[in-house]
């Protein structure tokens, strides 16, 4: 996943983010989807950008009401288009 660019990852975040979405449907989903969403946020971003948004997105899916923040979308957005250098 560290080797996809930045579009694959993109479209990668948004589909997980909207998985992470279904848990308003099925509650019960955030039993796996938390940890799962841990590591894939990991393995896509390298360093302390992936520990960091790892820890986030287990958080955000373990924590009921939190599931609507698109922590894998705005995590591509802080790579991408925020962070310098």
């Amino acid at each position: 996943m560290e080797s996809w660019n930045k579009n694959q990852k993109l479209i990668a975040g948004i589909v997980f983010d909207l998985i992470g979405m279904l848990s308003y449907i099925f509650p019960l989903t955030d039993i796996a989807w938390a940890p799962l969403s841990a590591y894939l946020m990991i393995k896509m971003y390298k360093g302390n950008v992936g520990k960091i948004g790892g820890l986030i997105s287990f958080l955000e899916e373990a924590i009921p009401g939190l599931d609507f923040f698109p922590s894998f979308t705005l995590t591509w957005c802080y790579v991408y288009l925020f962070k310098k250098g």
